[in-house]
């Protein structure tokens, strides 16, 4: 089963930014989960919450700044001092810096209310088109049908899964309709049926966010392909392998 860095590895360093990427690269995970959303100017940057009050030392709604107002942001300091120098990266060079560390992405695209799917997805696509990533390497996901469909449409080679928190009694249908490879859900929610069945139909399952080893141990036991925790350290620590 592949560990999957959530948010980078955000037990060992800001989440969403180029220092977590590090990290993963430095214990040797082959995958990290991020978040992305649109500035006010429409850049794709990689932050999870609706405001910029958590993680940096603004304050306001994320939709309200444009590109140059967050990168003058501090983006670490409140995880640790340490970290005062890292700010909200751009999708654009997260997705560099992974190319370049041999790290694949699964990029969540975020939507909050008044966000436009169309608009995100279209501007994701033209990240992705404009400097030539690898299609293979990434993997989109998102709680929004709306967002799959479109990126079925505008980057029909980039494999997408279905997020959810409780897997859906017709999850099988929306898989089929928006032709998703797999299914994301949350650990809590998952039985060894549906993961048996899921994996019976063909798809890959993954499942968030996963802290503790011995409920791996057990999704491992039911088929599941990838877990997103914070803490691959402890996993890699009581000996498991990155994948």
């Amino acid at each position: 089963m592949i560990l999957c860095g959530h948010r980078g590895v955000a037990s060992l360093a800001p989440e969403n930014t180029l220092a977590g990427l590090r990290e993963a690269h430095r214990l040797g995970l082959e995958w990290v989960e991020i978040d992305v959303q649109l500035t006010r100017d429409e850049q794709v940057v990689v932050i999870h919450d609706e405001k910029v009050n958590r993680c940096t030392n603004g304050k306001g709604w994320l939709r309200q700044y444009d590109r140059d107002e967050l990168g003058r942001l501090d983006a670490g300091s409140w995880f640790d001092p340490a970290f005062s120098q890292e700010r909200i990266p751009l999708l654009t060079d997260y997705l560099t810096l992974a190319a370049t560390l041999g790290i694949r992405v699964n990029i969540e695209l975020k939507l909050y209310p008044q966000d436009d799917a169309a608009r995100l997805c279209r501007r994701v696509s033209e990240v992705i088109e404009q400097h030539g990533f690898d299609k293979d390497t990434l993997l989109f996901s998102s709680f929004e049908p709306d967002c799959l469909r479109q990126l079925q449409m505008l980057q029909p080679d980039i494999a997408r899964a279905l997020l959810v928190e409780r897997i859906p009694y017709d999850w099988q249908t929306q898989l089929q309709q928006l032709n998703c490879t797999g299914l994301n859900c949350h650990h809590r929610h998952l039985t060894r049926v549906l993961a048996e069945a899921v994996k019976a139909a063909g798809y890959r399952l993954n499942c968030y966010t996963v802290n503790h080893t011995g409920k791996a141990a057990t999704l491992a036991a039911w088929g599941v392909d990838m877990i997103f925790t914070d803490t691959p350290q402890d996993y890699l620590n009581a000996g498991w392998r990155p994948s």
